[in-house]
């Protein structure tokens, strides 16, 4: 069993920085992806950022440019810059390798105008 444990969500203003941190425990493939997703009220939980065990990374459009996704064997961070109101959503990290998926219990993320 992996358990993920999120960290640094929080208030900031539009424009402002976060960086979210979840760590993993437990034994997981070392091929695996770890992720970041969110999901706003009303909204569809949406990928926000990925990246393998390789390297390779993934982001959705609206926040190329302005996040970074980075990860060692078992912390995956989120550098969040230029942060704008449309953010605000509750972020959750996943963990995947190709059996199984794990998820994180969320942080909430709240940027103001």
């Amino acid at each position: 069993q992996v358990q993920l444990v999120e960290s640094g969500g929080g208030l900031v203003q539009a424009g402002g920085s976060l960086r979210l941190s979840c760590a993993a425990s437990g034994s997981i493939l070392s091929r695996n992806s770890m992720g970041w997703y969110r999901q706003a009220p009303g909204k569809q939980r949406e990928l926000v950022a990925d990246i393998t065990s390789a390297g390779s990374t993934n982001y959705a459009d609206s926040v190329k440019r302005r996040f970074t996704i980075s990860r060692d064997k078992i912390t995956v961070y989120l550098q969040m810059n230029s942060l704008k109101p449309d953010d605000t959503a509750v972020y959750y990290c996943n963990v995947s390798d190709p059996y199984v998926s794990y998820w994180g219990q969320g942080t909430q993320v709240t940027v103001s105008s």
